[in-house]
């Protein structure tokens, strides 16, 4: 009698055998099959980064100081953190107003006082870290949701009906297949699986991961990577809006870096895209009471802040130097005539942020950087000057008419004059603030782009070679726009308050912000008009090289957004423009800086950082925040915050 073979079952006829290279496919198949089971019935739960597996203390032994140059949500987020936990901390903030990209500032309409900002901003239902900072500030009831979300098409241009995102309580495949069915445009989508490159498609934005994504396509813009065979249909209808969403364009955006943001809005966000806005503006609803909090642990805030002087030895920073107010000097400086700029009636000299501007026939120049943030003011036709970035207005002689800008420009006396020179020297120079030096034990740069450029250029003393060619290698997007008007009118709008818009030369957006923010809503009803808002995320300068060039292209896609608005009177507009969004072109994943420098006690923090998984937007700089307090943390050898993401791989990843 043979031997049985012990693994079989008697009286049981032998299994097809399989190889362990197929029973491990079957075994992966079967668990993706669970996995995706079980996300349509439950709803999945954010990642946690990083874990505390040790019981650590949450609070210093002994008092340590931290320096924290910036006063965006990236620094607020930073400062926040590190005041709840005993360290005495100082925030800096070069404006006046706290808050950064999400600041606000007082304007008057006619009788009215308002809050500007620098346009609607939503919050998504997995900005999961500025989510617990705004439970743990218990100011939820701040925040209004606008339980739907609308893509709108220009009827004229792209021929796709609206699209309409809700809340959802399933993560991917479910969220696509629920967006499929409701979704009138889903026969045009155009994908075909049965192509190779339809087939690449669907993996890349299904499988994200973060090191090899970024290898695979940082290398292309995502007009590049589209240009070939793309689904036409899911390029106009998502990847388009969304990809300017992210305030870069697509001919200069990284493809790597649109597909990380597409799985943090779409493919790993299990939450939806439906979301919130604030019923006041950012600065009370959102910023003050971070900065109440900061202040009421002990910590300082000090705004209208100028560093000028940072001090490095032993790849240590020693010390910084900080002044109230604009430094202005009485000594005489030469400057390089700007023949781009130059006209008929007036030379420019400079470049950048430091530009000035002499008419021909005089002697005098007056500098063009705005007295607020820094910004580069131009001339109007009436002679003014009108800031592009947060619409400070100055007259021909550089006084202020129109805040957020406090202090005049500077106007200086031109001492010399050669063919491609002028040695400058101030007029209205005023005694200069006192210096005050900060040393702290760590230091947090949390400006944006320009800021922190600007701010390396201050270091003096030894400097860490490679830390600043990265530094010197980030880059700004395409300038943004927003045009906010008050009308005389109210008109009927099916789509949700903040509405996406696609296939317009300039406008990417429109908010009702009667209908959203308190202030606009009584307005509104004593007056029976309308507060609507426009937004470019990323126009091109040479196809609207002036302020006015903007608003007459605002004013003119208003009425084709809005037709009823056709006839009606504008009581007001403001115009906030600027060019400091941080920009992701490609080949930039790489050397983009981490939360943890090359100098010792230097971390950094902002939506440039090179962040470890994935986020955006306002997330990413509140993130970034938390990733710097939590490196300082670490090395006091305190528990770190929790820091939560969406699904930080895609579910189809190879």
């Amino acid at each position: 009698m043979c031997d049985q073979n012990p693994n079989l079952i008697p009286n049981q006829a032998p299994l097809f055998p399989i190889s362990r290279r197929t029973a491990l496919k079957l075994l992966g198949t079967g668990a993706i099959a669970s996995i995706i089971g079980y996300s349509r019935f439950v709803k999945p739960k954010p990642t946690i980064y990083q874990p505390e597996l040790l019981d650590l203390p949450r609070f210093l032994p002994q008092p340590k100081t931290v320096t924290v140059i910036g006063g965006g949500l990236a620094g607020l987020a930073c400062a926040y953190e590190l005041s709840q936990r005993g360290f005495q901390v100082i925030l800096l903030e070069k404006s006046p107003q706290l808050g950064g990209k999400i600041a606000s500032w007082e304007i008057k309409v006619k009788e009215d006082q308002f809050m500007m900002e620098h346009g609607f901003h939503g919050f998504f239902p997995q900005y999961y870290n500025l989510k617990s900072l705004v439970s743990e500030l218990e100011i939820k009831n701040n925040f209004l949701s606008l339980e739907f979300y609308s893509v709108v098409f220009n009827p004229e241009t792209i021929n796709y009906q609206p699209e309409v995102f809700r809340p959802s309580n399933s993560a991917f495949p479910w969220n696509i297949v629920d967006l499929a069915i409701s979704s009138p445009n889903r026969l045009k989508w155009g994908i075909n699986l049965t192509k190779l490159k339809h087939l690449q498609v669907f993996q890349a934005i299904t499988g994200f991961q973060m090191s090899k994504t970024y290898e695979k396509f940082d290398h292309l813009t995502v007009s590049d990577w589209v240009k070939n065979d793309f689904p036409q249909g899911l390029y106009d209808l998502y990847f388009l809006p969304f990809a300017k969403s992210s305030l870069n364009a697509p001919d200069t955006l990284s493809a790597g870096e649109l597909l990380q943001f597409f799985h943090f809005y779409f493919f790993g966000n299990p939450e939806g895209l439906a979301f919130n806005g604030t019923k006041d503006d950012m600065g009370t609803s959102l910023v003050n009471p971070i900065a109440n909090s900061i202040i009421n642990k002990g910590g300082k805030i000090i705004t209208d802040v100028t560093v000028s002087n940072i001090k490095c030895e032993n790849n240590q920073i020693k010390s910084i130097n900080y002044q109230i107010g604009e430094y202005i000097s009485n000594v005489p400086f030469w400057v390089e005539k700007n023949d781009l700029l130059t006209n008929e009636t007036n030379n420019y000299y400079g470049a950048g942020d430091k530009v000035f501007m002499a008419n021909k026939q005089e002697d005098q120049a007056i500098s063009l950087t705005c007295t607020h943030q820094g910004c580069t003011v131009s001339k109007q036709k009436d002679g003014t000057f009108i800031c592009p970035c947060h619409g400070a207005k100055y007259d021909q002689n550089g006084k202020v008419l129109k805040a957020p800008a406090q202090r005049d420009l500077t106007t200086f006396k031109i001492n010399k004059k050669t063919e491609n020179q002028a040695q400058l020297i101030a007029l209205n120079v005023q005694e200069n603030p006192p210096e005050t030096r900060i040393e702290s034990d760590y230091y947090v740069i949390a400006t944006d782009v320009p800021g922190v450029k600007n701010l390396f250029n201050l270091i003096t003393g030894e400097t860490n070679i490679q830390l600043s060619q990265k530094i010197e290698k980030l880059q700004v997007s395409d300038p943004f726009a927003v045009a906010r008007f008050w009308l005389d009118r109210d008109f009927n709008w099916e789509q949700s308050w903040f509405t996406s818009l696609s296939g317009y030369a300039l406008t990417d957006s429109i908010t009702l912000y009667h209908k959203i923010q308190t202030q606009f809503i009584e307005w509104s009803a004593k007056n029976g008009g309308s507060v609507v808002e426009l937004h470019a995320y990323c126009y091109k300068e040479k196809e609207f090289p002036t302020q006015q060039d903007l608003l007459n292209k605002f004013e003119e896609e208003l009425y084709q957004i809005v037709p009823e608005l056709k006839g009606a009177t504008i009581l007001h507009q403001e115009l906030v423009n600027q060019k400091n969004f941080s920009g992701f072109p490609p080949n930039s994943y790489a050397d983009r800086p981490l939360t943890k420098s090359e100098i010792n006690n230097l971390y950094f923090a902002g939506d440039w950082v090179k962040m470890p998984f994935p986020c955006g937007l306002m997330e990413r700089a509140v993130s970034s925040g938390v990733l710097a307090a939590n490196e300082i943390l670490n090395q006091e050898g305190l528990k770190k915050r929790t820091i939560l993401t969406v699904n930080p791989e895609g579910l189809l990843k190879i």
